[in-house]
């Protein structure tokens, strides 16, 4: 299909007066049903939609997005550019786009140590055997044998200059600078001293001895920087600001081609290193279910990066018509993109407030607070299905809270800081999050565990004493309310400075799990029993900090106090075979937390 655009010359009010043409409209349908299209600022849709109002019988809404458009036309390009593939659908997502992708392989550079020992056993190696076959030559101290070390030693000189990387031929007590040494002074005329005969037959000897030593395997490989490069030009044929479908992506991590061979140099079937293809596959486009379970999206962290995208994404799934919801999600990604125009800058607009977005409103099958909740209840029940030990990081908290105002949520999320730091008081939202914890988790092993009297918390925050709640963390950590500083600062609140008084918050509030289980009804696809198997698993993983475990152990008891006490009785015995299992140093380190979760279950 031809990519070319026939009004990339035209100015911005030339390119919007011929998309309104009869023949304009045809080309605007067209990339509709195509899909191939390339939207790559959020104003670059507006013709599209108003095409599509028109093929859907709106023309009254139509004409008046035209005319809201039509003050703008002389300095914004209202239209979409054609592109080679189709414009992925709202359900497809990256994790990094081609160029980002191309940017991480730029700056692989050569491992030192790596490159070192190559040098050494490329470079050096050769010419060191090269000079142990001069010295066992039978023709040596003759005419010819001393020209030919002189070579030897200009090479050498040669050699030194090219190669920095490696220092060992630099050790002058190394067995081929004696050799060296003893050339040096035999190409000069010079007898050798008893010592230095005797230094010369060890050396000798000493090499003759160690040259049958395999060289290691991945010495004989090309270096991960040079197959970064290859990998980097593949990348150079398909558009910068989006991710590619599956083949493509495996064509970018195959192994190198027989013609890629020919131009680089690089030996043809080479596989692409592990590291080097993370970053490529990284690009593929496909639903974060797919992107999670082949390892793409390694963390919860990693997928708080991607939550804003996600929401837009799963926000534009609920358009009933295919091409306006493929439309409706280039929008959402264009929000995100580098290429912004003066306009959409000035415009501080969210995607779902523009103009040709609001026009096509009504044909979302969910009004805005319905969309934001269902949005909402997919990606925290995502997150904690793919992460059950971790909970929702700090970012992935932020973006939800923006989603729960949107979604007219009774009781806002927690986000820190968890108190104010002038009057030290806690926030508001901690102690709803702590009565949402306290109604929840009442009579629950999560309050046995844990020794927390979730009706006095209750009272507590239902009576709004910050102060109270405060100390009570205080108390739980062994700590003071407020952090003593030098005398010209004011004393800061434990709750803002001091981890364990905070872990404590993390613990009466539950980190706005108990919030989103009672008012936006996560109910994670695998079951709390499975989500309370997989913390055990991150608890006691070979690579657990002690604060990893910790983390991990607070959401296994809490997902194992929403089991049914049948599936509690049978994850506790799981817990105790596997337990049996461990390697002793994760035993022990699990040992004390593992006989108090007995004891109170």
């Amino acid at each position: 299909m031809d990519t070319t655009d026939p009004l990339v010359d035209l100015p911005p009010a030339e390119v919007f007066a011929h998309c309104l043409t009869d023949e304009g409209l045809a080309r605007l349908r067209s990339l509709l049903d195509s899909g191939r299209y390339e939207v790559r600022a959020p104003e670059e849709a507006a013709l599209l939609v108003v095409a599509w109002l028109l093929r859907a019988g709106e023309a009254d809404a139509a004409a008046g997005l035209v005319e809201e458009l039509r003050p703008h036309a002389h300095e914004v390009r209202f239209a979409p550019r054609p592109a080679g593939l189709p414009s992925p659908g709202p359900e497809l997502v990256h994790r990094r786009t081609v160029g980002e992708a191309a940017a991480l392989l730029e700056r692989r550079g050569p491992d030192a140590a790596v490159e070192a020992q190559r040098e050494a056993l490329t470079v050096w190696r050769p010419y060191e055997d090269e000079l142990l076959a001069h010295w066992r030559r039978e023709d040596a101290h003759g005419p010819q044998w001393t020209a030919d070390g002189a070579l030897l030693l200009e090479r050498y000189r040669s050699l030194a200059a090219a190669h920095t990387r490696c220092t060992g031929h630099l050790d002058p007590k190394s067995n081929a600078a004696v050799l060296r040494g003893a050339l040096e002074e035999a190409v000069a005329g010079r007898a050798p001293s008893p010592r230095a005969a005797g230094l010369l037959r060890h050396a000798v000897d000493s090499m003759t001895t160690k040259r049958e030593k395999a060289r290691p395997p991945y010495l004989e490989r090309p270096g991960h920087h040079e197959l970064a490069a290859l990998v980097r030009r593949r990348l150079s044929a398909h558009p910068v600001d989006r991710g590619l479908p599956e083949d493509a992506v495996a064509a970018l991590v195959g192994p190198v081609t027989a013609e890629e061979s020919r131009e680089s140099g690089l030996p043809a079937g080479t596989v692409i290193p592990p590291a080097v293809r993370e970053i490529a596959a990284g690009v593929l486009d496909a639903p974060v279910e797919v992107l999670l379970e082949r390892g793409t999206i390694p963390s919860a962290e990693v997928l708080a990066e991607l939550a804003p995208r996600l929401i837009a994404t799963y926000d534009a799934r609920g358009y009933a018509d295919a091409p306006l919801r493929t439309l409706i999600g280039a929008v959402h990604r264009a929000s995100r993109s580098r290429y912004r125009s003066h306009w959409s800058h000035a415009y501080h607009a969210p995607a779902s407030e523009l103009p040709w977005v609001r026009a096509v409103e009504r044909w979302h099958r969910d009004g805005p607070a319905a969309r934001a909740r269902a949005a909402l209840t997919w990606l925290t029940e995502t997150s904690l299905a793919a992460f059950p030990g971790t909970g929702l990081p700090v970012l992935l908290v932020y973006t939800l809270s923006g989603v729960a105002d949107r979604a007219e949520l009774p009781t806002p999320l927690l986000t820190e800081p968890f108190a104010n730091d002038f009057s030290g008081a806690a926030s508001p939202r901690l102690l709803d999050a702590a009565r949402h914890a306290a109604e929840l988790l009442r009579g629950t092993v999560y309050e046995r565990y844990y020794g927390v009297d979730f009706a006095a918390l209750r009272d507590t925050a239902e009576a709004d004493d910050r102060e109270g709640f405060g100390r009570l963390c205080a108390e739980r950590a062994g700590r003071p309310v407020l952090v003593p500083q030098p005398s010209h600062w004011r004393p800061r609140p434990a709750l803002t400075t001091d981890q364990a008084v905070m872990e404590q918050a993390r613990i009466l509030t539950t980190c706005n799990l108990a919030t989103l289980v009672r008012e936006a009804g996560i109910a994670p696809g695998p079951g709390w029993a499975a989500l309370a198997r997989a913390a055990f698993t991150e608890a006691t993983a070979p690579a657990a900090t002690a604060k990893r475990t910790a983390r991990a152990w607070r959401h296994l008891l809490f997902h194992l106090s929403l089991c049914e006490r049948t599936e509690q009785s049978l994850v506790l015995a799981w817990i105790d075979v596997e337990a049996a299992r461990l390697p002793a140093r994760a035993a022990a380190r699990i040992a004390m937390p593992l006989a108090q979760l007995r004891l109170v279950a």
